[in-house]
């Protein structure tokens, strides 16, 4: 179902993308169950694009709710190849201002609730390389869209995603500043590593909402000031989006379309059938047909 080539995914203040021309809306079900909502499919110049808000359209699903792996399914059943991941996050660090957007290049895993990070399992397994966790040719694309549309944008960082979906204490911010991270979200985990095992090129536009609380000067983080600034951010975000599409068709020499080769460890002699069928999207330019 090659319906589009660029998917966005649309966080917290980014329910719709205007602009889009020849528009639809299609209803996906998964072997993983539903994604958040219907997806909305429409062209930028040449390019096709499909746009699924996260959150749902009226924000009615939690960071922990998510249905992630429904989300990226159904972004490699419309055989979306790059996905640009819109989030709000808390800066870590004084130089990333509320309204600067950071395209991060490192990230920190750091969700305790059991939350579906994997398309394996229940018969198959598969070891993806994850050193870099975002893909580095189209974080470069998307970093200089941000900055030609007028955004202040900071190139690489580390992301830590946390469970949510209440704000961190002061001990958790300062602990996660030690650990080096930047910024700070709820929901790049495990949408990166999914998009990794689905093959398809993922980056992050995290559009800095507040500094969290680690801070002893200022107000510490409120959803106001979150909403706030996300709603600054969003025609940025838009325009970001759009000079992004006008560079499609993208060349990808990345390891990123290639990261099953050599990952899956079962003798496909043990694979069981159903989970073959379910898997096949990913399965069938590897193994052999039985």
């Amino acid at each position: 179902m090659a319906e589009a080539q660029l998917g966005v995914i649309g966080g917290s203040g980014l329910y719709s993308i205007e602009g889009l021309q020849n528009v639809t809306e299609v209803k996906l079900d998964t072997p993983f169950g539903s994604p958040s909502d219907s997806i909305t499919l429409g062209s930028i110049g040449s390019t096709r694009v499909a746009f699924l808000p996260r959150h749902g359209r009226g924000h009615f699903i939690a960071p922990s709710e998510l249905n992630s792996r429904a989300n990226i399914w159904a972004m490699k059943m419309l055989g979306v190849t790059h996905i640009i991941s819109v989030s709000a996050c808390g800066s870590l660090r004084e130089e990333m201002h509320p309204r600067d957007v950071v395209v991060p290049d490192q990230l920190i895993d750091f969700t305790r609730s059991g939350r579906r990070n994997t398309f394996f399992g229940d018969g198959i397994v598969a070891h993806i390389g994850f050193a870099e966790p975002f893909c580095s040719e189209f974080s470069q694309v998307l970093a200089q869209a941000v900055l030609e549309a007028g955004g202040s944008v900071h190139t690489g960082g580390t992301f830590i995603t946390i469970e949510g979906p209440r704000f961190s204490t002061k001990a958790e911010s300062a602990m996660f500043r030690g650990w080096g991270a930047d910024i700070i979200g709820m929901t790049a985990c495990p949408e990166a590593q999914l998009a990794r095992e689905a093959e398809i090129c993922y980056a992050v536009m995290a559009h800095v909402t507040d500094y969290d609380v680690w801070r002893d000067v200022g107000e510490p983080v409120s959803l106001e000031a979150v909403l706030a600034n996300l709603q600054a951010n969003t025609d940025l975000a838009k325009r970001a989006i759009t000079k992004v599409a006008g560079r499609f068709p993208l060349q990808r020499t990345c390891g990123c379309k290639d990261a099953l080769r050599n990952a899956i460890v079962t003798d496909p002699r043990h694979i069981p059938v159903t989970r073959r069928h379910e898997l096949s999207l990913l399965l069938d330019r590897y193994l052999p047909r039985s």
